[in-house]
């Protein structure tokens, strides 16, 4: 197989394909030299803090808003424009006919996407039973909750069932019990085979949701691995320990263990950093010795905590080597 039709077939095999993506607004530069393969069938979580670039990329990958260099593919075609009825969207800025009846909303979203009109006013009726909004299907969306028209738009984007569904904060303001709902059919969407791209500055959701992840900050990309690889490559070094006993000579005890960096009197007991490199499976039971403790135990990794051990990275200064005099 030649180079050009092993290049094809990653088109092919991948839903999103960027290349060298850059966008700039004035002299800001929104997203840099962005590379990014998402595959088909994935779930992949797109995190950051505000301002991180990650909606100007969900935007450039729909042709709401073009790359000024850099190349991108969508479901093997050149635009999302192309690709139209096999994508789901639900952006940051939300918006609906606020004049329009919800279940006619629906059906009309639904004919826009190449259902018929009959398929799509049953998928619109089935949704709306989902997310508790049957009684509804009559009123007008200017009638609605700001949540409720969230869910309504958020059924918008999935009623044709699309092969790509790219999501720009949909948990933003709902309830637990909406949120709830709305994981649920997310994904229900990803066990039927679409390819799901989940943009949130709660990284805690993309944690609970996602495969993979991609991380942005500043406009650069700065992490893209499965969760799986994150969690075996960053190693959690701080351990919790609440005593049995309330006891003031405790905090001299853990200091004075093997392989303490730091300790930190918390609400319930003491949080614990290990030195790097401390191997925890010999430091808790060290301890465990110094304190009797009624529960201990290795504070999961979070991808929060990925995050900003990346960005500290990234600013790190680099030092400059001192020449000898002569």
């Amino acid at each position: 197989m030649s180079r050009g039709d092993l290049f094809a077939r990653g088109y092919m095999e991948s839903a999103i394909v960027l290349k060298g993506v850059r966008k700039a607004f004035g002299t800001t530069q929104a997203v840099q030299d962005l590379h990014l393969t998402v595959p088909r069938g994935s779930l992949c979580g797109v995190i950051g803090p505000n301002g991180a670039g990650k909606t100007t990329t969900l935007r450039m990958i729909m042709s709401i808003l073009f790359p000024d260099a850099g190349e991108l593919s969508v479901l093997g075609c050149a635009s999302a424009l192309e690709a139209k009825e096999r994508i789901g969207y639900l952006p940051e800025e939300r918006g609906v006919y606020r004049k329009m009846r919800v279940g006619r909303f629906l059906a009309y979203m639904g004919q826009l996407k190449g259902l018929s009109e009959q398929a799509a006013t049953v998928r619109a009726r089935e949704f709306l039973a989902r997310l508790g909004l049957e009684k509804n299907e009559r009123s007008r969306c200017e009638e609605l909750s700001k949540g409720m028209l969230q869910k309504v738009q958020f059924a918008a984007a999935i009623l044709h069932r699309p092969d790509l569904l790219i999501l720009d904060e949909p948990f933003s303001g709902l309830d637990p019990v909406s949120s709830k709902v709305l994981r649920e059919l997310l994904l229900e969407e990803h066990r039927r085979g679409a390819t799901i791209l989940l943009s949130t500055h709660v990284m805690a959701q993309a944690e609970e949701l996602c495969q993979r992840v991609v991380m942005f900050n500043r406009g650069h990309k700065v992490l893209d691995e499965a969760i799986a690889t994150i969690k075996r490559q960053y190693v959690a070094r701080t351990v919790v320990l609440e005593p049995l006993e309330s006891n003031a000579a405790h905090l001299d005890a853990i200091r004075a263990s093997p392989g303490v960096e730091s300790v930190e009197p918390v609400e319930d007991g003491y949080q614990i950093v290990l030195g790097e490199g401390v191997d925890p499976r010999q430091a808790i039971p060290r301890l465990a010795a110094a304190v009797p403790p009624a529960r201990i135990e290795l504070s999961r990794l979070t991808l929060e905590d990925v995050f900003l051990q990346r960005v500290s990275q990234e600013h790190e200064p680099t030092p400059v080597r001192q020449e000898s005099a002569a």
